[in-house]
């Protein structure tokens, strides 16, 4: 089977040809053991899936929601939902209940799955009082909750006939025929469900593969939601090349299955990244004598990284500080890493620059759900240049710059639209079909695409100059006391910052000078701390432009999530939450600008 194939259940057919093989198709950790799936057994739970769907009485069109942690049996609905003719519904299980219930009752969900008991007892209820959900089924055993695989039991006792119009259904489904409502996640107003079809989807992973060198020896280790459709068709990808994927318990224990796994490659968001960087900063801060020394020797070399034209004195250097230092950092992520895929949000060019200094190949991508997602990625055959996102995924794609510097987009992966919503839908697809990305670029002559903020996010100061935010808070969070950095200043003289204290790098700046305090809020107020930032901004303030420094900041203990409601799902900011929680504060900080610095 070496044609593309044009439906996403074609994956697992194009498995059972080229990697039956492989006994680790699929991997989940489950009470301390890694349980492997091989591409039969995968076959044969969405075989059963879906003539067990459709002994339920559903049809082809109907919607099933997925609200789950990355797992084997969420590939076993999906696939099984997809060639019963059904389309998925994945929805984050970080989001609100009233985010649920909009979700479940806005795209006419027929089924659920939920992955254990602590979703089930949050989503059942909601469900209960929608009139569409026949029956709420669980991954997890779950007392007194219905289990997926009665589903799959009754699809085993399925007799000729229904088999039959199974493969009936599987014949009928298009290419462009809806698979997916991938909702938004929603960083202002309620969420969109965004109609994605087999193509918009197998567009990216029949060419993905033809500009990264993956094969079917590599180990991909996945963490990020699959209703993010960056890791969805990451997934995707990954099963299309017969990739051994292994599924993290969660993001606390991400390094401890990094070490196990020992993956080639795996996907991840900017803040993930920066955290890891933070955490191998952290480690070097705490070593002694020529060993600290080295350590920063090495961590300032990887500042002064490029692709391409440094000396050979550099890479001598180099070299040098890769068998000291970088090997050690290697280790950490399994000793094998051959890409990160960097998605979902801008990453700071001088994070990417350290780490590829170290060994570790970040390629950047870009693209929105409502493109399904990849419009562009760095990649090693059209060319990687580092701080941009690389050129359009393939020729069958359009880009432009609008005249007010928007980035407009046209091509095989774009929605067919918002569910339900044509006005919006008109809102963001012109009359001449272009997509308006609602994010500012550049693209220069050899195609290369740069990114530069949302739209929406760009303000202007007193003095008429443009502010991006996103490089300003990205250059912030580099520091290892920042978790994270909100900036804004509209029709003020200078921005100002809200930032998050790093906690645990805070309690250890405080130990190690003796700075005694009750608890955080307490402690963000000391004297030594407020310096401490304010020496953090100034030695920012220094690599930025004169209008774009900070002048102001303001500290506060609280720990943003997607769970509190000041980042979505993807670990964007919710910058209308922000402001609104930070209301008084901003405006003081503000009022007393003048005194800052």
């Amino acid at each position: 089977m070496s044609k593309k194939i044009t439906r996403l259940f074609e994956i697992i057919d194009r498995a059972i040809e080229l990697f039956n093989y492989k006994s680790d198709y699929l991997a989940y950790k489950q009470n301390g053991q890694w349980i492997k799936y091989s591409p039969h057994q995968y076959k044969e739970f969405a075989d059963n899936l879906s003539l067990g769907l459709l002994s339920l009485g559903l049809k082809p069109g109907d919607k099933v929601a997925i609200i789950s942690n990355n797992r084997p049996e969420y590939n076993f609905v999906d696939m099984g939902v997809l060639q019963a003719g059904m389309v998925n519904v994945p929805i984050y299980t970080t989001i609100t209940p009233d985010d649920f219930e909009y979700i479940l009752k806005h795209s006419d969900a027929a089924l659920v799955f939920v992955a254990d008991k602590f979703l089930y007892n949050k989503i059942k209820p909601i469900a209960d009082k929608i009139e569409n959900i026949k029956q709420v089924y669980t991954f997890n055993q779950v007392e007194n909750a219905p289990h997926w695989t009665e589903i799959v039991e009754l699809g085993k006792k399925a007799d000729d006939s229904l088999r039959q119009r199974l493969q009936s259904i599987k014949d009928s489904v298009d290419k462009d025929d809806l698979a997916m409502l991938l909702y938004t996640s929603g960083t202002t107003g309620q969420p969109k469900g965004v109609m994605l079809t087999h193509w918009n989807f197998l567009y990216q992973v029949n060419r993905i593969p033809e500009l990264i060198d993956l094969n079917a020896q590599d180990v991909g280790l996945s963490f990020l939601p699959f209703s993010h459709s960056f890791e969805r068709v990451v997934n995707y990808a990954y099963q299309f090349v017969g990739i051994s994927t292994y599924y993290a318990e969660s993001l606390a224990k991400l390094g401890e299955n990094m070490r196990e796994v020992r993956p080639t490659i795996f996907a991840a968001v900017p803040r993930v990244i920066e955290r890891v960087y933070d955490k191998i900063v952290s480690a070097g801060q705490q070593l002694q004598g020529t060993k600290r020394k080295i350590f920063f020797w090495a961590l300032d070399l990887a500042r002064k990284f490029e692709l391409e034209g440094k000396s050979i004195f550099y890479k001598t250097q180099l070299a040098l500080a890769d068998t000291l230092v970088f090997s050690q950092w290697r280790k950490a992520v399994g000793g094998r890493v051959r890409y990160i895929i960097s998605g979902g949000a801008k990453l700071d060019p001088k994070l990417a620059k350290i780490f590829w200094a170290a060994g570790l190949k970040i390629l950047e991508g870009y693209g929105l759900t409502e493109t399904g997602p990849v419009i562009g990625v760095n990649n090693p055959k059209l060319g990687i240049r580092i701080g941009s996102i690389g050129k359009k995924l393939g020729d069958e794609q359009q880009v432009k710059v609008a005249d007010d510097g928007e980035l407009l987009f046209k091509g095989p992966n774009l929605m067919k639209g918002y569910y339900k919503d044509p006005e919006k839908t008109k809102e963001v697809i012109d009359e001449q079909g272009w997509f308006h990305t609602g994010d500012i670029a550049k693209i220069d002559d050899e195609g290369f695409i740069y990114i530069i903020d949302r739209k929406k996010e760009i303000f202007k100061l007193t003095n008429g100059k443009y502010i991006a935010p996103q490089p300003i808070e990205n250059a912030l969070q580099n520091s290892p006391y920042i978790e994270q950095a909100f900036v804004l200043g509209a029709n003020q003289k200078m921005p100002g910052v809200i930032i998050s204290v790093n906690q645990d790098a805070l309690k250890k700046f405080a130990q190690e000078h003796n700075i005694q305090f009750k608890d955080i809020e307490d402690l963000i107020q000391k004297p030594e701390i407020q310096k401490l930032y304010r020496d953090e901004i100034n030695r920012i303030n220094k690599q930025l432009g004169p209008y774009e420094r900070i002048g102001a900041f303001r500290l506060v203990a609280d720990t943003w999530s997607p769970t509190t409601g000041e980042l979505s799902p993807t670990l964007k900011k919710k910058r209308r939450v922000l402001t609104e929680k930070y209301k008084e504060l901003i405006e003081e900080m503000f009022a007393n600008m003048e005194r800052e610095f």
